[in-house]
């Protein structure tokens, strides 16, 4: 006891100073956002001021306003909720389905599977989108939500599976065992047993594709090749014009309302996420 006393007055006396440094980089990292709302309650008069403003003068609602009133607005909205729906559904089906195949199946290749899988998890993205974009067209999915939905289904899916494959292997292969002695089916084991355990690796899957489908503009410009069928991110790029330059007031709106809906979301499940883990970590 007496050879740690030293040490744990060392930390004591660092634990302020590490509180400062991490306020400190917390107040680096919210700098961007807090400048993003401030200058979307900004009237133009004062966004374009020689000394930036830390606050706005008139506070106004006119940037949201026009934000709202542009008219593709509403049809990119619909595009990206449909786009990044059937992306959730599709990665979480099919992410599940795999890892549980890959580990809870024996069959030939499946390491080999497991290496490829590894191998497109480190690809860039923009390395992939030349291929990608040859292949969609040459099926006749460009402009087409499917085709966009497969495109981001292909960028999440091997992060799914090796996250959902982690889940699975912590479960004991008795639980199985002993559903299949009560006479349950596979399929009973996969959705009713299986699927409630690696319940906190699919959330955590499902906001990894949901911020990757909603905050991609590179995928969505190039593969739908049309003002009806874009996306919120492109839409964010119609606030410049050559006449009168890029309308941050407008623009910072935009952002703040193209936000709102990743946070509500992260919001909406991560109590499931916290919860599932802690009940995976209680049977454990």
């Amino acid at each position: 006891m007496t050879a740690l006393a030293p040490t744990r007055r060392f930390f004591t006396r660092r634990r302020p100073l590490s509180k400062l440094l991490a306020i400190g980089v917390s107040l680096i990292w919210l700098f961007p956002v807090y400048w993003m709302l401030n200058t979307a309650f900004k009237p133009r008069s004062e966004v374009s001021t020689a000394t930036p403003l830390f606050w706005p003068r008139a506070a106004t609602l006119d940037n949201f306003r026009v934000a709202i009133g542009q008219t593709s607005f509403l049809t990119n909205l619909r595009n990206s909720v449909i786009v990044v729906g059937g992306t959730l559904l599709l990665a979480i089906a099919v992410g599940f389905l795999a890892a549980a195949a890959l580990t809870r199946f024996r069959f030939r290749g499946r390491r080999a599977i497991m290496v490829g899988i590894l191998a497109v998890q480190m690809l860039p993205a923009t390395a992939l989108l030349i291929p990608m974009f040859q292949v969609f067209e040459r099926l006749g999915l460009l402009g087409t939500y499917i085709g966009l939905i497969l495109a981001y289904v292909g960028l999440v899916l091997p992060f799914s599976v090796w996250v959902i494959r982690g889940f699975f292997l912590t479960i004991p292969a008795e639980i199985e065992e002993a559903a299949r002695i009560d006479g349950a089916s596979t399929w009973t084991i996969l959705t009713r047993i299986l699927f409630p355990l690696v319940a906190p690796g699919v959330i955590a899957t499902s906001i990894f594709s949901f911020i990757t489908a909603w905050n991609d503009y590179l995928i969505a410009y190039t593969f739908m090749q049309s003002e009806q069928n874009y996306t919120l991110p492109v839409w964010l790029a119609s606030f410049k014009t050559p006449l009168t330059g890029t309308d941050f007031g407008g623009q910072m709106a935009a952002s703040v309302l193209f936000s709102l809906p990743v946070v509500v979301f992260f919001l909406a499940i991560q109590r499931k996420l916290v919860t599932g883990m802690s009940a995976g970590a209680v049977k454990g």
